[in-house]
């Protein structure tokens, strides 16, 4: 190669030919750089199906790039002189190809970001590190949007992104005549009820040869490999949107929070992979649901919940992560000290609904929102897991986790860390919220209407242990005010027996977080 052009930097999670990156791109002086490195695939211990998509999909990239006759240096995990780093890999291709400049695309990660801060001192050349086009809201628009407001709620960013993108909208007013439909769309699944089959990708030759590397370079890391279907290509991505706007779209709205036994899946998407790793763009994804709304092909409820959770939600979260980091990680609003429960990392359990959402954790590095948010969340929420704990596992064994996206989920709404920046009030709930939109109680050794004795719900004594023991901390949040009023209408004698149970347990939690014995 010869010396001269740009060098352009595509990271791992930056998969599109629209990356702001290579825009401008000359195919005959520019080279495109692509790095695995072990920094990435080991900073925590990733799910291995998470590794290989990741890997897969960033070599079936670069091989789409070459079809179109661009230069591409695709540095691999095994590759010798693989310095390992992001930056080590930058600086050796400046050495090597001598590069007028590189180019860049702002990263999802704070601490990749300060990475790239220092890449222009090291190699010597400009850095020019670009905005990130993909999302529907530019960060420099989120900062101004935030202001002086003293909530951030979602709810009202959700509405002013409806009415800059156009998305839904009748004029000036949202479709249907309201924002958010969301009290329509939360049913249980009803008996006999059969979800439609996800259409997932067999592996091809490249896959292949990335999960047999992964399987033993991370034989050690939690997960399994056998079973591995995720979309790696954009042609993949763009198979699985339309397998979802035709079969599974349709009733999306209705059952989004519901949980079943041995129904992984149910009518949701799956496309937060696609979408993080830059396979389908936001725009169009709500686009094509859009669509089949205005075409009779799906309902409004549905369509708006799903509409939500990518022009609302991930934009949401996006923005706040990058407006409050990096203090946002260090928050501690409930002194939250626990050691993470090896039952996290597959420990057997008797309560059903945990074994259920960490077993497929375990198979398929997926859980959907309602699983993450209100069983393994709200059992780290109500134990009091150390938050550093416990959102190292979720960034860990989640294939569509990157820190941006998990960071404010499961700081924010699942464990309250932040204490209220992001959401009004905690997501703390008994096992009745479990029992209502799920059927894992009928099968569950603990009964769910009792909150003491050996058959107690563990979800039911340590709720109330969690509100006795935030009760002052709580008592100026208007949306607390109806527990706090229980708490103080519960028998003393009532009160203590269940709060002994809740010390009991999480005594016994603290003494087996290490021995990978079951929780009884």
């Amino acid at each position: 190669m010869t010396a001269g052009g740009t060098l352009r930097v595509v990271l791992g999670d930056q998969l599109s030919e629209t990356i702001a990156s290579l825009d401008g791109l000359a195919p005959a002086t520019d080279t495109v750089l692509l790095m695995e490195v072990m920094g990435e695939c080991s900073y925590v211990r990733h799910h291995p199906q998470k590794i290989a998509l990741v890997l897969s999909a960033m070599r079936h990239f670069s091989a789409a790039l070459r079809a179109r006759g661009v230069r591409v240096r695709h540095v691999r995990l095994e590759d010798a002189g693989n310095t390992g780093t992001l930056s080590g890999e930058v600086l050796r291709a400046v050495r090597e190809l001598r590069p007028e400049r590189v180019v860049a695309t702002e990263p999802g990660e704070w601490r990749v970001a300060q990475d790239m801060a220092g890449w222009e001192a090291a190699t010597g050349v400009p850095v020019e590190i670009r905005a990130d086009g993909r999302f529907l809201c530019p960060l420099p628009w989120f900062r101004q949007w935030a202001g002086a407001r003293r909530q951030l709620r979602m709810e009202f960013f959700y509405r002013d992104m409806r009415r800059n993108s156009g998305l839904l909208m009748d004029g000036a007013e949202p479709a249907g005549g309201q924002w958010n439909f969301d009290a329509e769309n939360r049913q249980r699944l009803p008996r006999g009820m059969i979800p439609p089959m996800l259409e997932r990708f067999a592996p091809d030759a490249v896959t292949a040869e990335v999960l047999e590397m992964v399987g033993r370079l991370f034989a050690g890391n939690f997960g399994l490999l056998e079973g591995f279907a995720w979309p790696v290509t954009a042609a993949q991505a763009e198979a699985a949107l339309a397998d979802f706007i035709s079969h599974r779209l349709p009733f999306f709205g209705d059952y989004q929070d519901a949980m079943a036994e041995g129904e992984a899946t149910l009518f949701h998407a799956l496309l937060s992979t696609s979408l993080n790793l830059g396979l389908l763009l936001p725009r169009a994804v709500c686009e094509a649901a859009e669509a089949a709304w205005r075409q009779g092909r799906a309902p409004l409820n549905a369509v708006e919940g799903f509409v939500r959770q990518i022009l609302g939600w991930r934009e949401y979260v996006r923005g706040l992560y990058w407006l409050k980091m990096p203090g946002y990680a260090e928050l501690n609003a409930l002194e939250a000290r626990c050691p993470l429960p090896a039952v996290y990392w597959g420990a057997p359990t008797s309560m059903a609904c945990m074994r259920a959402a960490i077993g497929q954790t375990e198979r398929m590095a997926y859980a959907h929102h309602i699983q993450r948010l209100m069983v393994t969340g709200n059992f780290a929420l109500l134990t009091g897991v150390a938050p550093a704990e416990i959102n190292a596992w979720y960034l860990a064994v989640y294939a569509d986790a990157f820190e941006w996206v998990e960071l404010p989920n499961t700081h924010g709404m699942a464990i309250w860390a932040d204490g209220g920046i992001m959401a009004s009030k905690p997501y703390a709930a008994s096992g009745a919220y479990i029992n209502r939109m799920s059927d894992h109680c009928r099968g569950c050794q603990h009964d769910v209407k009792a909150a003491v004795g050996p058959k107690a719900c563990p979800f039911n004594f340590l709720y109330w242990d969690f509100v006795a023991r935030h009760a002052e901390k709580f008592a100026a949040n208007p949306r607390m005010a109806m527990p706090l009023n229980n708490l103080r209408k519960m028998d003393p004698a009532r009160l203590a027996a269940i709060r002994a149970e809740a010390a009991r347990f999480l005594a016994d939690l603290t003494r087996r977080a290490d021995a990978g014995d079951a929780i009884t």
